[in-house]
């Protein structure tokens, strides 16, 4: 469904496959042959995207109009959510693709909880409960928690702090604070690239879950790019200046989960 749509958006901005060949260096035939067996990256098609212009987040969203998916609760079935921890547990780890035995085997909750749990989630529709406790997520790839949701006002409280917490110095870690001034096209290109960065968290976990589960560890990615000074410095600046544009920040993170 996602090639369908990325096609349907290459013919409305008039991009050919002869020119899509030439601007990513393959062949016209490969590119051809990638949409004809619908077998392409997450990564390749986020390169596809952005020589033609078309935005990825855009092509998700309708793919997941298409199938249809939704890219986010209602209020009440997040309240629903942060009204039993554990339920809660469970659909984190489901949106992880975790397996029903993953989550017994690491949690303290017994096999007939977590059924309980993934019975609920199913009834919030946030997955389709199968038979032998398999699921599949009914959610978009481009699922987000509610920005007015309290799951989204919990992490700001909570769960943020607690992240932080961590040294940053294990296998894989990193700790980056970025300060740059940029024009507004720049940073449109930075939300672009961050888009990209995530469809290909999402194709590394994908390819992933066919290794054994004792390679694998949980990791997150918690990003921020917003227009932003320090409270403090900007007590500091002359009457002057205090109208001027802030610096833009980000804050590129990625530690295991605690």
């Amino acid at each position: 469904m996602l090639l369908d749509v990325l096609r349907k958006e290459l013919r409305r901005v008039g991009m050919t496959y002869k020119q899509l060949a030439r601007l990513i260096d393959m062949s016209e035939s490969s590119i051809k042959r990638m949409f004809g067996q619908k077998d392409m990256t997450l990564s390749r098609m986020a390169q596809i995207c952005k020589v033609s212009e078309i935005s990825l987040e855009d092509v998700l969203r309708q793919a997941a109009d298409v199938t249809p998916q939704a890219d986010h609760l209602t209020l009440s079935q997040e309240r629903a959510l942060m009204e039993n921890p554990k339920l809660l547990l469970v659909a984190i780890s489901c949106l992880g693709h975790w397996t029903f035995e993953q989550i017994v085997e690491t949690y303290t909750l017994t096999e007939a909880e977590c059924i309980l749990c993934m019975i609920e989630l199913d009834k919030h529709e946030l997955i389709e409960l199968k038979p032998m406790n398999r699921y599949r997520l009914r959610v978009s790839p481009a699922f987000r928690w509610r920005a007015d949701g309290p799951i989204q006002a919990f992490f700001k409280e909570v769960v943020v702090a607690d992240y932080f917490n961590g040294r940053f110095d294990g296998t894989g870690e990193t700790l980056m604070c970025v300060p740059a001034r940029l024009s507004k096209n720049s940073a449109q290109e930075i939300q672009q690239k961050i888009q990209q960065l995530t469809a290909e968290i999402a194709r590394l976990q994908h390819e992933d879950r066919r290794l054994p589960a004792e390679d694998r560890d949980g990791y997150t990615l918690m990003l921020g790019f917003r227009s932003w000074e320090f409270s403090a410095f900007t007590a500091l600046r002359r009457p002057a200046t205090m109208a001027n544009t802030k610096g833009r920040v980000v804050h590129q993170i990625g530690p295991k989960n605690r």
